[in-house]
């Protein structure tokens, strides 16, 4: 087991990473809104008192906040940071209003909020794009060259040599993505389709539920099928190529939070596999001392993350924006002021609820509990 870096390092990793992804996501609220002519009252990194600042010429207040844990853009017009309209804005001259988000058509709200999780994949696109430019892209074929006796696998009659061709109807090309879909789905039976000796054979198996830990001493439970494929290549990609690839690795990961969050809330994981604030920090310090190639697949894995929470629709957070909007546009009003207010009550509470759900976890994992 490697020892974990020290305190301070972690959290000097771990502000990095934070102030780094809330920048460029907060940036593409902010970007999308000075391209449409919607005036930023204040673009902050950070929550609480302004430790840091300056005023640009077009009016708007940069600052940072003394607890970084987030950042906001607050658009003219707006009540507060999330976006809640003042109702005051309603008395100013039309040429003002103009200026102001809560008075532009639904379109270009919708496509404002969206634009922050929206750059949060890009920028996990860009880095993908990066690594495996500069490193190249692990490649490994789908093929068995090792069976563990006595496991899942071999019950099943997988053997060595066999090309596992798709899982559950979905094309295997790499044994990564073999590997993918059996960490997320221990004691799920899946139907596997094999190629052997030129025949297609059909076997069903369901991976072993398996405790694992990490480098770090860190624990996770995933599947395990008993299968080996230590083919593994680190294939150069040229310029063309790294895009589709970049993309590809963006959905898998996308794809993963998907049916990671399906299994909690369907009783298939426990609550305790979620992670918080803490972990995070954890895991930045960990990864930043394993290297850069590390390190950036970390932050790109974190910038899907970010972007995936934020469009989930809790009012809030900018899937709840979007699903009001979504809702204005097919009522062609706004939904009132006071189901709206309401429904920022009750994402408080969700939110607040939800933080203080995976601090405790994350704090139980240490063991302090």
């Amino acid at each position: 087991m490697i020892e974990s870096p020290g305190l301070i390092y972690t959290i000097l990793m771990f502000l990095l990473v934070i102030s780094v992804l809330v920048f460029v996501h907060e940036m593409g609220h902010y970007l999308v809104a000075r391209w449409l002519g919607v005036k930023s009252d204040t673009f902050s990194i950070g929550f609480g008192r302004e430790i840091a600042g300056w005023t640009d010429r077009r009016g708007t207040r940069w600052k940072i906040g003394w607890m970084p844990l987030g950042g906001y853009v607050k658009f003219a017009g707006d009540m507060n940071a999330v976006s809640q309209p003042d109702i005051a804005a309603q008395t100013l001259p039309d040429e003002e209003k103009a200026r102001l988000f809560q008075f532009r058509p639904v379109w270009q709200r919708f496509a404002i909020v969206a634009a922050g999780p929206l750059i949060n994949f890009l920028l996990a696109i860009v880095i993908y794009m990066a690594v495996f430019g500069t490193y190249g892209m692990p490649q490994n074929p789908a093929v068995v060259s090792g069976v563990t006796e006595d496991s899942v696998a071999q019950s099943a009659g997988f053997e060595v040599g066999d090309r596992i061709l798709s899982v559950d109807g979905r094309s295997i090309d790499r044994f990564e993505e073999l590997a993918e879909i059996v960490m997320l789905r221990p004691d799920q039976s899946m139907r596997f389709s094999i190629e052997r000796d030129g025949q297609t054979v059909t076997l069903e198996a369901a991976p072993e539920e398996t405790i694992v830990t990490d480098r770090f001493g860190n624990e996770a439970r995933i599947g395990r099928l008993g299968v080996e494929g230590n083919l593994l290549e680190i294939e150069p990609l040229g310029i063309l190529e790294l895009p589709g690839a970049a993309i590809e690795r963006t959905g898998a990961n996308l794809e993963m939070i998907l049916v990671g969050l399906r299994q909690i809330v369907t009783g298939q994981r426990s609550v305790q596999e979620l992670g918080g604030p803490l972990k995070i920090a954890q895991y930045s310090g960990q990864t930043a001392s394993l290297g850069l190639y590390a390190f950036l697949m970390f932050v790109a894995i974190i910038s899907i993350n970010l972007g995936f929470i934020n469009l989930l629709p809790i009012p809030m957070l900018d899937g709840g924006h979007l699903v009001f909007y979504a809702a204005e546009a097919v009522r062609r009003k706004p939904v009132g002021a006071e189901a709206q207010e309401w429904a920022f009550r009750m994402g408080l509470v969700v939110l607040l609820g939800f933080m203080i759900m995976v601090t405790f976890i994350d704090l139980s994992s240490f063991g302090l509990f």
